[in-house]
């Protein structure tokens, strides 16, 4: 099981990811896009990553909001794994 990070680990990797706020025990970035259509498009591109990382985000979807937030729910909190894929979807906005 991964490790769950500590409150100052967790503020210093979120200084890396300006697109994502600490919300609980879970990470959470919003996105706004043109329409509804960007909007799955954006989700769309998220399907591969998270599976080739075996790690699934909470994705909630209204018109052309998108909310991502991650967190390890096996590991009850913020590990490694919650980072790496926040930076790799941050890419893809």
């Amino acid at each position: 099981m991964p490790t769950l990070l500590s409150s100052t680990e967790i503020q210093t990797r979120l200084t890396t990811l300006p697109d994502w706020t600490l919300e609980d025990t879970s990470i959470q970035m919003i996105l706004t896009f043109k329409n509804f259509i960007e909007a799955i498009a954006y989700i769309n591109k998220v399907v591969e990553p998270a599976e080739a990382a075996g790690h699934h985000p909470d994705i909630s979807i209204s018109y052309n909001r998108v909310i991502i937030s991650l967190t390890t729910h096996d590991a009850g909190g913020l590990t490694q794994q919650d980072f790496n894929l926040a930076q790799t979807l941050s890419q893809l906005a």
